[in-house]
């Protein structure tokens, strides 16, 4: 009997001894009988932290709706204006080249996406992406270009000229900031290729094209001795933009891009505009809350 006490309780205290150094089974006769312990682990047992985000899956819906992204990039433009030419000087008499450099990374694109709708074409890999947003493009020049919001009553008026005081010496005026704003109600409408569809940080790909409409734009200054100054018009710009659209997912992170069909303006400049950068999605970061 005591032979038997003893090794029931060697029994019970060995494994404390062992634990957490030996992922074999621990194994124990006792009068014939065979006892078992496995110290394995669960072979499902869930990963944690960072790997449990990036694995974690997500219910498939047919309609996917996402609120609130924001894209934060860059606005610049194509320029192949012909400036020697009869109709960039009625629109710009003077003009050369060096008039409407921007400052590259003062030029900034923001992009405020109401909603944005996905709807499964086939198995959640091709899918129908499409939405509404604001386009805010602001392209900020080096020189002192001025937009005038009230041209003269003839046809093709002059609209922009180059301001005589700041180019003076010394300067009689000095520029802290010189832009041109143009904003539209945008829509898109792209073709997405995901990759990985029941993962919550995908690897995808979308392209199509967006129409614009511009319901803003104005010229905004501000300098030495003026102020700020807003010059409110449409100075000849395109009530419509057509345009390139892609953007691609890397997990976390997702890139954007624009390229318009054609110029921006009416008539005497030809430039062609374009965006890139970054986007935010909100839902990214409620993925992370709800898989911690």
């Amino acid at each position: 009997m005591k032979k038997i006490r003893f090794l029931l309780l060697m029994g019970m205290i060995a494994p404390l001894f062992v634990e957490g150094q030996d992922t074999r089974p621990d194994t124990l006769v006792i009068n014939g009988i065979t006892v078992i312990r496995d110290n394995r682990p669960p072979k499902n047992e869930p990963k944690k932290g960072f790997f449990k985000n990036i694995n974690s899956r997500r219910t498939l819906k047919k309609i996917t709706t996402e609120w609130g992204m924001v894209d934060i990039g860059m606005s610049s433009f194509v320029d192949r204006t012909d400036y020697p030419g009869v109709a960039a000087q009625a629109y710009a008499p003077g003009s050369n080249n060096q008039w409407f450099e921007t400052k590259g990374f003062k030029s900034r694109n923001i992009n405020l996406w109401v909603v944005t709708q996905r709807y499964s074409l086939v198995h959640h890999v091709l899918n129908l992406q499409y939405g509404v947003g604001l386009e805010l493009n602001n392209y900020f020049y080096t020189q002192p270009v001025r937009y005038d919001p009230n041209p003269p009553a003839t046809q093709d008026p002059p609209v922009v000229s180059i301001d005589a005081r700041a180019q003076s010496v010394p300067p009689e005026r000095i520029y802290k900031k010189d832009k041109l704003a143009a904003d539209y109600v945008t829509v898109p409408l792209m073709l997405n290729f995901n990759f990985t569809p029941d993962r919550i940080y995908p690897f995808e790909l979308s392209a199509g094209v967006s129409i614009g409409y511009l319901y803003a734009s104005r010229n905004k200054t501000i300098t030495s001795d003026e102020g700020k100054q807003k010059a409110k018009d449409a100075f000849g710009l395109k009530p419509w933009k057509l345009s390139y659209v892609g953007d691609l997912t890397l997990g976390v992170v997702t890139f954007y891009g624009s390229y318009a069909f054609k110029g921006m303006y009416k008539r005497g400049l030809d430039m062609t505009p374009y965006t890139f950068g970054i986007r935010l999605r909100p839902g990214d970061l409620f993925n992370k809350i709800e898989n911690r």
